[in-house]
């Protein structure tokens, strides 16, 4: 959805030079044209203005697969105008979509029988599967509360304040509110001890995350276990765990294989994970998988036959294209355990090579670990004359785009860089994206510092005289001018 203004009324055509070969009046820009086209024209037109879109490999802000093989785009461009709701009609893709839950349910050790089937559905990334495991938990509340004829119309459900904005989609859409432990200094994720101290009578589930957007760290889902274990036993609850592994979920099994996070630990009842991310499928699918039957209230499913035989369905939209779900499986037995291991350490490598190469210039703080999401994400040591914001800034000039942004509270004073390591990143960027901070951080060097606009301060000595800030008062002020400053530049569009 983009929420954006129309252009200025001198601005109001579209116009292509290459174009003019074929049509030679100009397009509305918000009006569809009165008269058809020649399809070489509006293919040039559309394709002259995309050249302006930043390129995919660059964009080190995005965790979404980029790149896949040519055999696997055949198969993507052969399925693109299947229609995945039509079941009956195309009951192969059905039964691919099948293999891939029950897949990737036994990457995530649920508790199957030798041939009983797994439970899960594909989705439209992460966001809707964390929609449907949401609705789920709270459905089993409910169903919960009105047998033990208790009030059933406050549910809540813990989590930290690292969560990803789909989770607070989820509580303003389907009215449930959101307990977030805050984040501290050094600690970015959320803390176990205090999310279990959150949770009461009306906790639908406490939603863990295994690989935080904002650094790539897996919470601890065992010790959350263990403590809402105790809790439980202690109040006589049956609070559960649901973990979003949007990014971790294709990461962990491979490369920490011996961590307890998924259906091993008896509380997680939900695991949701991103197909289109580390599951290296493009944009946009991903995977909701519950631990058993028992786990998904069987009113939310939907049975339909309009379409031919009777075919359940638990999904927040109806049609949607088929190719991300063959995609999918086509990454699942083309590489299987081995290669996505390789693919998986390789970013990892990846990772270290560019983390080293930013500790060697002595400028920065790194803030994500070794162990997660293969990412970077760090913070400049001495911030009193520029800051993350202009390195993001100027690093586009050299086509990277790699985000700045400050953390949420009570760590939202901390301003960090973010390089999110996918399979198309190379040592060789890795290395080139080195040397071009270089080049940004010795440029800003020659700049004069950034001078934030001040219209009076608040408290004054009586003489008229400002008192001295703390060095983290000049942090945050410094972060939150600068901050407004860039975003000002930015356009008016908003997209979400």
């Amino acid at each position: 959805m983009v929420l954006s203004k129309t252009a200025s009324q001198t601005d109001v055509s579209v116009h292509s030079t290459f174009a003019s070969r074929y049509v030679r009046d100009a397009l509305p820009r918000f009006r569809m044209p009165e008269n058809s086209i020649p399809k070489e024209a509006a293919y040039q037109i559309i394709n002259d203005e995309l050249m302006l879109d930043g390129n995919p490999r660059l964009n080190l802000a995005s965790f979404v697969t980029t790149w896949m093989e040519p055999e696997c785009d055949k198969l993507i461009m052969a399925a693109i105008n299947k229609n995945y709701v039509d079941m009956d009609e195309y009951p192969v893709t059905t039964e691919l979509q099948n293999r891939c839950v029950n897949m990737i349910a036994h990457l995530f050790n649920a508790p199957l029988g030798e041939s009983e089937a797994a439970v899960g559905v594909g989705t439209v990334g992460s966001s809707e599967a964390i929609m449907l495991a949401g609705l789920a938990f709270k459905r089993k509340w409910q169903n919960r509360r009105k047998a033990e004829g208790k009030p059933y119309d406050k549910p809540n459900i813990v989590t930290g304040a690292n969560v990803q904005v789909c989770w607070e989609k989820f509580a303003r859409y389907f009215e449930v509110e959101l307990k977030e432990v805050k984040l501290r200094d050094g600690y970015y994720v959320m803390d176990p001890k205090k999310a279990v101290e959150l949770v009461d009578e009306n906790t639908i589930c406490v939603a863990a995350i295994l690989g935080s957007t904002l650094n790539g760290e897996f919470e601890d889902v065992k010790l959350l276990n263990d403590l809402l274990a105790e809790n439980n036993k202690k109040k006589g609850w049956d609070t559960p765990i649901h973990v979003d592994a949007a990014s971790g979920g294709f990461i962990a099994p491979f490369l920490y294989p011996e961590l307890e996070w998924d259906f091993r630990l008896p509380l997680v009842k939900s695991i949701n994970v991103s197909g289109h991310k580390y599951g290296l499928v493009y944009a946009g699918i991903g995977w909701v998988i519950w631990r058993s039957k028992a786990d998904l209230p069987e009113e939310l499913i939907f049975h339909i036959n309009y379409l031919g035989a009777d075919q359940p369905t638990f999904t927040l939209n109806f049609s949607k294209g088929s190719s991300q779900v063959i995609a999918q499986y086509y990454q699942l037995i083309r590489l299987g355990y081995e290669g996505y291991k390789n693919v998986m350490e390789n970013c990892q490598e990846n990772a270290m090579v560019l983390k080293r190469g930013l500790e060697r210039t002595g400028r920065f703080d790194i803030v994500s670990k070794d162990n997660g999401v293969p990412l970077v994400a760090f913070s400049l040591k001495d911030r009193s004359r520029h800051d993350e914001f202009e390195v993001s800034d100027f690093l586009r000039r050299f086509g990277w785009i790699v985000p700045a942004y400050t953390m949420p509270p009570d760590a939202q004073h901390i301003t960090v860089l973010r390089v999110v390591i996918r399979e198309d990143f190379s040592r060789t960027l890795a290395e080139r994206l080195v040397m071009d901070v270089e080049k940004v951080l010795h440029e800003l060097d020659s700049l004069p510092p950034k001078q934030p606009k001040a219209n009076g301060h608040p408290h004054h000595h009586r003489n008229g005289a400002i008192p001295k800030k703390s060095e983290l008062e000049t942090q945050r002020s410094v972060t939150d001018a600068w901050k407004k400053f860039v975003m000002a530049k930015k356009t008016t569009n908003i997209v979400c």
